[in-house]
């Protein structure tokens, strides 16, 4: 079983300035949010005290959200939590979404799997094209929360790749306008 990648670490600072030690320069809750869709993973410390902010910090962004009227959670889910919380009794809340989220991201890589260079469809013309659909079918669904299994391939001769990279645009676009819609 492969290591999962170190996480991007984000320090803050006393002044609540976060700093991305990767880049060395400072980040925005936004730019934070933009690292995890794109498929990082990140932990966000205390610089002073050590101290894991991480959860603190995706809280914080999904409240954000939240208030510029973007559903991020359903209501009733939202009282599920807030109920599980302050029940005082122990919750299989936060357990079952784990659960569940999980199954959801191995479905996608299973998917993703399927379509794969062992399946021997996969050497059928257009199917390669197929495939990167599909993928930004997954990424659309998924709201780009879950990471992509296969690698990008940066070297296209045939130029295949600004027609994928053109669906991908189109699907983003098409997204951020039903997200808007509901």
């Amino acid at each position: 079983m492969a290591d999962k990648p170190k996480p991007l670490l984000i320090k803050r600072y006393a002044s609540r300035r976060l700093y991305n030690t990767e880049t060395s320069d400072y980040v925005t809750l936004e730019d934070i949010a933009g690292f995890i869709r794109d498929g990082r993973e990140v932990q966000i410390v205390d610089l002073k005290s050590g101290d894991d902010l991480t959860r603190q910090y995706l809280l914080q962004i999904i409240a954000e959200h939240e208030s510029r009227g973007e559903a991020v959670l359903p209501v009733d889910v939202l009282t599920d939590l807030v109920r599980s919380y302050m029940s005082g009794n122990v919750s299989v809340v936060p357990q079952f979404l784990q659960a569940s989220f999980d199954m959801l991201r191995d479905g996608q890589s299973k998917v993703v799997e399927n379509m794969s260079a062992m399946n021997p469809m996969a050497k059928m013309p257009g199917m390669e094209a197929m495939q990167a659909q599909q993928e930004a079918f997954m990424k659309a669904m998924t709201g780009g929360w879950a990471k992509s299994t296969t690698p990008e391939k940066s070297d296209n001769p045939s130029g295949q790749g600004d027609d994928l990279n053109a669906i991908k645009k189109q699907l983003a676009e098409l997204q951020d306008k039903l997200s808007k819609m509901s």
